[in-house]
């Protein structure tokens, strides 16, 4: 009688070690399940901000072309001076937004980044000196950031400087070589509607 209540006690434990052992499982996987939720909410987080970071950058290459546009030249000293306050005061407004989204680096990436940003930036300190070939070099850069067979010449320098770099910078270039390329055009078509108006006989 003695070892049936032994042997019943003996099973009893190792019932209730399992059941415990299966409770800790499933509250593992119910909190690695949580883990995973809140993964995707960080990472459309970074999305979001992402998103809101560029969204900036456009507004203020945006105001500063307005400002840099031949079309500023054009018109009255007293009209020159109040666009530009409104322009400031545009870019004052949108540096109150602070959004920063921190990409993980190591050295030899943030060693590219700053070649790579130290390149783009020697182009569009040309912008006024020759629109054409500031141009044509945005789009050689560009096409370097591409995965496809791209139209037109790749800057092969910057497209090794561009693989070095992190993945996510990588992305930011390409978008930020986007936005250039586009106000170059907006400009390049200011300059040839400037041009007509001038060919055009005066009444």
């Amino acid at each position: 009688m003695a070892q049936v209540k032994a042997n019943h006690a003996k099973g009893s434990d190792a019932e209730n070690k399992f059941c415990r052992s299966m409770s800790m499982a499933d509250r593992s996987g119910r909190l690695l399940e949580t883990l995973d939720d809140l993964e995707l909410r960080v990472e459309a987080l970074r999305e979001a901000a992402v998103s809101i970071e560029q969204e900036k950058e456009t507004l203020l290459e945006l105001i500063q072309s307005v400002q840099n546009s031949l079309n500023m030249k054009h018109i009255s000293d007293g009209e020159r001076e109040e666009l530009n306050l409104t322009a400031n005061r545009l870019i004052g407004r949108t540096l109150t937004v602070a959004v920063s989204v921190e990409t993980i680096r190591n050295l030899q990436q943030e060693d590219f980044l700053s070649k790579a940003t130290a390149l783009i930036d020697e182009v569009v300190n040309k912008v006024l000196e020759d629109l054409g070939s500031v141009k044509n070099r945005l789009m050689a850069l560009y096409n370097a950031c591409s995965s496809e067979a791209p139209q037109g010449p790749v800057d092969q320098k910057f497209q090794s400087i561009i693989i070095g770099c992190a993945l996510e910078d990588q992305k930011k270039i390409k978008s930020r070589l986007e936005r250039l390329i586009r106000n170059v055009s907006n400009a390049d078509r200011s300059i040839t509607l400037l041009d007509q108006q001038k060919t055009k006989p005066s009444n």
